[in-house]
């Protein structure tokens, strides 16, 4: 009730699998991963005498300090850090009291040759790379799947299309929908492609401090394969920080799949608005404080909401975090904090999107209707016939007889009576009408969401 974030208060439930990998005590846990792993890496080359191999039993117990890392171990951390006023060096002093069973009179190759920065970045790479494979990808495929589903059903559904908010020829529910499928899976694809890179190279990318203790070790090669080793690539050019370019390509590409999304919330909020789609009402629900009847599609438009301000924070961190001063300022840490509340928002606005999708039964009848009042969309077959035919400036005859005009089934063959057209052209436009006007839509909707149809 007292959180400041809505994350951290209304929609926290939701958040349940995303909050311990994004949150604080998830830096925590990243950032005395990085060290304990930092110090094995170190062992198990064995380029440096002075540092011994633990034997299995002291790499399990190590390795424990951040397996069965908890909310009273992140306390600790914190009140560590209220003595050094620094985040890093506390992570710092927590693992070596942590480890000292293992280390020995070995402590001091805790953090060696490491700035903070060598720690931060692969905390927040390890972060967003599981955050991303375990929680955000999957959410984003469920919806994916949800509105495949919804566009294999509705494949044959004729729709009166809308272009310029006006009646226009017309399609099926089902191929507009895949069409969202087919955007939706193109983001996700560069979404997942996205590489997550790391480096391990001391204050201001050059190995200065490791070269002056240990000048015959290949340093370069062997952060490499540290970072590799934790499933990242390898950033071999930086200063002290790692650039954050690929951070900046990782919320980009999350932009365009949200932006995606949020066409697709605007546009069903649109069917539901002219009564394509209905809310399937809640039992105890409420759409109104005062009208009674209301039943709103608050799914979509809490997506939409959503959708904004995740794109808002991934735009600015992806504009902010990839300019630093020279070789480092600090104006990135407290940025990069937003990096839960971006992915966050993003998970929110795919839970509602879920909700909306599960809700919505669709009217046959308002969809039938609307296509029944409408046959004035004809005109562009009979036009596009009227050329096959060879007749006259026929774009411009239909124009004359049926711009900004409604027409109903009897003033259509009223109007194609009277062009003169061969027979066999004549009977195939009478027999033709809005419902059966939609070309190769649900073919279209079929290959996209029923592959072996």
């Amino acid at each position: 009730m007292t959180a400041i974030s809505p994350l951290d208060g209304r929609y926290r439930s939701r958040l349940a699998a995303l909050a311990p990998l994004v949150s604080e005590f998830g830096l925590m846990r990243n950032r005395v991963m990085v060290e304990v792993e930092w110090y094995l890496h170190l062992a198990a080359e064995e380029q440096i005498p002075e540092l011994p191999e633990p034997d299995d039993p002291a790499r399990r117990a190590a390795r424990t300090i951040w397996q069965d890392f908890t909310v009273t171990d992140a306390e600790r951390i914190r009140d560590i850090e209220r003595t050094t006023n620094h985040d890093v060096k506390a992570v710092e002093y927590f693992v070596k009291e942590r480890i000292q069973a293992v280390a020995e009179e070995h402590l001091e190759f805790v953090h060696f040759g490491c700035t903070s920065e060598d720690i931060n970045n692969l905390a927040y790479a390890v972060m967003l790379k599981r955050a991303r494979e375990e929680v955000m990808v999957p959410a984003m495929r469920e919806v994916i799947e949800r509105l495949r589903e919804l566009a294999s059903a509705t494949a044959n559904v004729p729709m009166l299309a809308r272009t310029h908010g006006q009646a226009a020829s017309p399609t099926t529910v089902g191929k507009e929908l895949a069409v969202f499928v087919a955007r939706l899976e193109r983001q996700l694809s560069g979404f997942e492609s996205v590489g997550v890179l790391g480096k391990m190279n001391g204050a201001v990318g050059n190995y200065n401090a490791h070269l002056a203790a240990f000048p015959e070790i290949d340093w370069p090669a062997l952060a490499a394969r540290f970072v590799e080793g934790l499933g990242l690539g390898f950033n071999a050019y930086t200063t002290q920080i790692e650039p954050h370019d690929y951070i900046a390509e990782y919320f980009d590409s999350l932009v365009r799949f949200n932006q995606v999304l949020l066409d697709l919330a605007q546009d069903v909020w649109g069917y539901i608005s002219v009564g394509y789609f209905r809310s399937r009402r809640v039992e105890g629900e409420t759409g109104s404080s005062t009208m009674p009847h209301k039943v709103n599609p608050i799914d979509f438009e809490n997506a939409e909401g959503n959708l904004g301000v995740a794109n808002a924070l991934m735009s600015h961190l992806a504009r902010k975090l990839a300019v630093s001063r020279w070789q480092r300022d600090l104006s990135d840490s407290t940025a990069l904090r937003s990096v839960g509340a971006c992915l966050g928002h993003s998970l929110v606005a795919c839970s509602s999107t879920l909700r909306g999708i599960g809700k919505l039964e669709l009217d046959s009848d308002r969809l039938q209707q609307d296509l029944d009042s409408s046959w004035e969309v004809l005109a562009e077959a009979v036009q596009t016939v009227m050329r096959r035919e060879g007749l006259a400036e026929p774009y411009e005859r239909l124009k004359e007889l049926t711009r900004g005009r409604e027409l109903d089934e009897a003033s259509y063959k009223k109007l194609i009576e009277a062009l003169d057209l061969p027979a066999p052209a004549l009977d195939a436009l009478r027999r033709l009408t809005p419902a059966g006007y939609t070309g190769l839509a649900q073919r279209l909707a079929e290959m996209l969401t029923q592959p072996d149809a």
